[in-house]
């Protein structure tokens, strides 16, 4: 069973170039893609910025993903927040925040979702996603990893149960793959580079895999808009469930 899902720091729907709020070019430049499940990062509610939209709101609506969770991180000086949030065709059956903040840094987490995917054979698959957004610096993102693998519900999820973990995770150096293959997850020997948009130097968004569940393709987007509609280009991952 394939399965489209895409990561994309949206940047609350500024473009990286002209500094331009649209949230309707976020919409086209996501729905070029088809995605299934979308993980966002930087995604606005209630700030002055962005109108005071509620952009998960927004955006999931224009894709006609009916299904969606949204969790604040940071809040905005004059009101709002932001935060990350997920986006499905699927129904969720769990939605949680798991904090990884590091004092005295940025605070930061990753929000997790369990997608129930109806199988074409009939019966539902339960695959449990989990959208990051970690630190700028590397000894606070290896604490985060450290941290986010011995969580609920991580840790207790049988080593067969398909697990998606992606977002943006700042991983300037390369470093998240070796952290986490002792944990069972796999990623792609040639890691899209995404930042910054208009053109893309480091790989900081990624995505990995553990269970019954392999990446088929891991892309980045190369259309105008996601050069232009964001300061990160959106990471589109082919994934096959078991």
């Amino acid at each position: 069973m394939k399965v489209r899902v895409v990561s994309y720091n949206i940047h609350k729907c500024i473009g990286g170039v002209d500094r331009r709020y649209d949230p309707a070019r976020t919409v086209a430049c996501l729905e070029h893609y088809q995605p299934d499940v979308v993980l966002l990062q930087e995604v606005d509610a209630g700030a002055r910025r962005s109108n005071g939209d509620h952009q998960a709101t927004l955006l999931a609506e224009g894709l006609g993903l009916t299904h969606y969770a949204w969790f604040p991180n940071v809040a905005v000086r004059g009101g709002g927040s932001y935060g990350n949030a997920v986006l499905s065709r699927y129904p969720l059956d769990e939605i949680r925040n798991i904090d990884l903040t590091v004092a005295p840094k940025k605070r930061r987490s990753a929000l997790h979702v369990a997608c129930r995917i109806r199988h074409p054979d009939g019966h539902h698959r339960t695959v449990h996603v989990f959208n990051l957004h970690l630190g700028l610096a590397q000894y606070e993102r290896r604490i985060q990893v450290e941290h986010f693998v011995e969580s609920h519900p991580l840790h207790g999820l049988h080593h067969d149960t398909p697990v998606v973990i992606g977002g943006d995770l700042n991983d300037v150096w390369g470093s998240l793959a070796s952290w986490l293959a002792p944990h069972g997850f796999a990623g792609v020997e040639r890691r899209p580079r995404t930042f910054p948009a208009w053109a893309p130097l480091r790989a900081l968004d990624g995505l990995y895999v553990r269970g019954a569940v392999r990446v088929d393709a891991l892309t980045r987007g190369e259309t105008e808009l996601a050069r232009r509609a964001s300061d990160h280009r959106p990471l589109i991952a082919d994934l096959v469930i078991g």
